[in-house]
């Protein structure tokens, strides 16, 4: 273990003394630090996403923090939570009775309490953020520990959706709790750090000294808390009945049609019982769904566990940036429905609205304390990809002005378009008239003020919010004049998915972390011989791997071996593969003859469904126009058809083909099962053995949609191999019958 150690002293007079010791096992660095967060104070923040330029991985937690400071409306208390903190308390007294924006602070045993003085005097909208409010006794605080020496060293914790009132006072009037708070801030003297892109981890020990002592040599401990609290049971599910949702909408779409507001996010609250300890749920979100801003706090018996994708704000210097999310859609079952969700994602002009109006406020709120010129989108409509969503966002960036620092970037964005809407003081008054219970946390942000000015802070969304062992998920969407009512409720149920499938995971302790990878096709083929045949083809590999996820045993052999193969293989399917050219260029007809006289079955993909139809006299064409990595739509023809079972009546398909069956010189022996929109044979089956063949590639990501592909490959292998009691049924019915047998040879010769 490497210890280094480093004094400085800040420009409030502290001295501080800092050790760093390195922690040798990256992946179990931030574990200690879990492990107490169900019972005592702290927070975690870990991101698990990384976008170039925008995110990486890094974690950073801590627990037994000395200071915990909490504001409701205008009053703000300072506590004490250890013999540490009791030592800061004086110092902090003394510099809180010489801000000029505080009136009435004083020290009560382990707590310093204290309230804002009312802003009396006109100011221009420039000077908002200076103005006084809850945040001067913040500004206070990062001043009087203020050093470029130390990037890490800060404050810790929450920030309410009410401390918006404070920034831009209005009426309220939902009914708020009386216990409830706005803000809640830990001051750590200990910190764990990982950094994922440098492959390293430490911890970080910290040492106060002012002329009232010093926290050297006092033990770091915290109250112990009972994460199940009260074991309360929750009055109702959701704090809207069913059609509210929606009716709210439609309250919305009147306010636009007059013109006092283009968008808003009304948001609605889900409630359940939740025994299952806090940490556990964090991890359970972790693995579910991966984000920028994963986060768990224990903030005094409440916690806060959450997977937020949206920067709130952020500001490395004078830099400051923002990544509006706006627009969202369902993530698809595989990679290429994902593809197609985008696609249609980006061509709704819906979708473009909300995310343009989302960013030209965003720019607004910039424009206040930043640079003239120097706010710039430096990324539009990029996408990014959840476990349960995809969404589009902006990258938003400017450089503050000299006179601006890191807390007026935080509070002139207060709160984000994103989660309020615009013009945004209309849309905050509208949330606050027509949303049945107050935001708390919800549409608040999570993250840190650190000392040396910078602030990194990721928007609550996401978020469990547990006390008394009550879940409340909270979650909403952005409206605007376009809006369909029962859309917008769904989209809502969309973005808690993850939440209550956490929920549910943790609960029932059977967590499937890979619910996006489908075992259905995996039995059908296990103890059956399957022989692909390769005509030259550079697919023929994908095509074999589909056979194997059925379970069966393949074999892939080129073209040209002999007929004793046939002998030593034994194979229960004979697999004919796409390839270049003509059938005949590679005895494709011959193959036939020789699998039919063995009794085996054959399915062919492209150049072996041509291969059959030539086999049994029939001629093929060449289309006007090849069909090369074209995607095409088919129809099945006959619904009796075994490999086209459990498939819809349509679907899209991947073509690569030039030379195709001609339907009218099509062999009596062979019926067609399905075609394209152009009219063009894409399956056939021979009436009585089991022969197959389809047109078109399976095996073609262009097949992947509904799982197509897989569906048909299950279907051939489940019903066309030797052993399975559909080939059975043929093979006795047909190959037993000398007859067929002979003609078929005959026909091939």
């Amino acid at each position: 273990m490497t210890l280094k150690t480093y004094s400085y002293t800040t420009k409030g007079g502290v001295c501080v003394s800092r050790s760093q010791s390195e922690i040798c096992l990256l992946e179990t660095a931030i574990e200690e630090v879990l492990l107490r967060l169900d019972s005592q104070r702290g927070g975690l923040l870990k991101s698990s996403y990384e976008y170039p330029g925008r995110y990486k991985r890094w974690a950073i937690g801590f627990v037994n923090p000395p200071l915990e400071l909490v504001t409701c409306e205008n009053c703000f208390t300072l506590t004490a939570l250890n013999e540490r903190g009791i030592v800061l308390l004086p110092y902090f007294v003394e510099r809180l009775c010489r801000q000029p924006q505080l009136i009435a602070v004083k020290q009560e045993k382990e707590r310093v309490t204290g309230s804002v003085r009312p802003t009396e005097r006109f100011f221009s909208e420039e000077e908002r953020s200076k103005q006084p409010s809850v945040f001067s006794v913040i500004r206070e605080i990062l001043y009087a520990f203020s050093s470029p020496e130390d990037r890490h060293l800060g404050l810790y914790g929450a920030f309410g959706y009410d401390l918006v009132f404070q920034f831009e006072p209005m009426p309220k009037h939902l009914e708020r709790s009386e216990d409830r708070r706005d803000l809640l801030l830990y001051l750590p003297d200990e910190l764990v750090v990982v950094d994922y892109y440098q492959q390293c981890a430490f911890r970080l020990q910290y040492e106060f000294k002012t002329k009232h002592g010093s926290t050297s040599g006092l033990p770091r401990t915290g109250k112990i808390i009972d994460y199940k609290g009260k074991c309360r049971t929750p009055t109702q599910s959701s704090d809207h009945e069913k059609g509210e949702y929606e009716n709210q909408v439609k309250k919305a779409l009147e306010y636009f049609r007059r013109g006092e507001l283009f968008e808003v996010v009304p948001s609605q609250s889900f409630f359940e019982v939740c025994q299952q300890p806090p940490t556990e749920l964090f991890r359970t979100l972790q693995q579910i769904n991966p984000s920028p801003y994963g986060f768990i706090f224990n903030l005094g018996g409440e916690y806060l566990i959450g997977a937020s994708p949206e920067i709130f704000v952020r500001t490395e210097g004078k830099r400051v940036e923002t990544c509006p999310i706006s627009g969202t859609i369902r993530r698809g079952q595989d990679a290429i429905d994902d593809a197609a969700q985008i696609l249609k994602l980006l061509n709704s002009h819906k979708d473009e609205a909300e995310l343009t109006m989302c960013t030209d406020v965003d720019r607004n709120d910039k424009s206040r304390i930043c640079e003239p010129g120097s706010v710039r989108v430096i990324g539009r409509r990029q996408i990014e990809l959840y476990s349960h969503l995809i969404h589009t966002v902006d990258h938003v960036e400017g450089l503050l002005q000299p006179e601006f620092d890191a807390l007026d970037a935080f509070l002139t964005h207060l709160w984000a378009v994103t989660v309020t809407g615009a013009p945004k003081r209309a849309a905050m008054q509208f949330i606050e008239q027509h949303e049945r219970s107050p935001r708390r946390w919800y549409g608040g942000a999570i993250g840190y003020l650190s000392f040396n000015g910078d602030l990194n802070t990721g928007l609550i969304l996401r978020t469990i919010q547990l006390k008394d062992s009550i879940a409340q998920v909270r979650v909403g969407a952005t409206v605007l004049y376009d809006s369909i009512p029962e859309a917008e409720a769904q989209e809502t149920l969309t973005k808690a998915a993850a939440l209550f499938e956490t929920l549910y995971q943790t609960k029932h302790r059977s967590i499937n972390f890979s619910s996006r990878t489908d075992h259905s096709q995996a039995l059908v083929g296990i103890g059956k011989h399957i022989l692909v045949i390769d005509y030259e083809d550079s697919f023929v590999h994908t095509l074999a791997n589909y056979f194997r996820q059925t379970g069966a045993t393949v074999t892939t052999l080129r073209h040209g071996f002999s007929e004793s193969v046939f002998d030593r293989k034994c194979p229960d399917l004979v697999v004919l593969s796409p390839g270049p050219g003509k059938p005949s260029d590679f005895g494709v007809p011959q193959t036939v003859r020789t699998c039919i006289r063995r009794k085996i079955p054959i399915f062919g993909v492209c150049l072996g469904l041509q291969g059959i139809v030539e086999a049994f006299g029939g001629q093929l064409g060449v289309l006007d126009y090849p069909q090369h990595g074209k995607s095409s739509r088919i129809f099945v023809t006959d619904p009796d058809s075994g490999i086209f079972k459990n498939l819809p009546p349509s679907f899209e398909v991947g073509r690569y083909h030039s030379l195709f069956a001609q339907s009218d010189l099509l062999p009596k022996e062979l019926k067609v099962t399905a075609i394209s929109d152009d009219g063009v044979i894409m399956g056939i089956e021979h009436q009585k053995l089991p022969i197959a063949a389809v047109q078109f590639h399976p095996e073609s990501i262009m097949s992947l949609a509904q799982k197509v592909g897989l569906t048909i490959i299950k279907n051939v292998v489940d019903m066309y191999t030797k052993t399975s009691s559909t080939s059975n049924q043929l093979q006795e019915e047909n190959f037993s019958n000398k007859n067929e047998i002979s003609n078929a040879v005959l026909l091939i010769s």
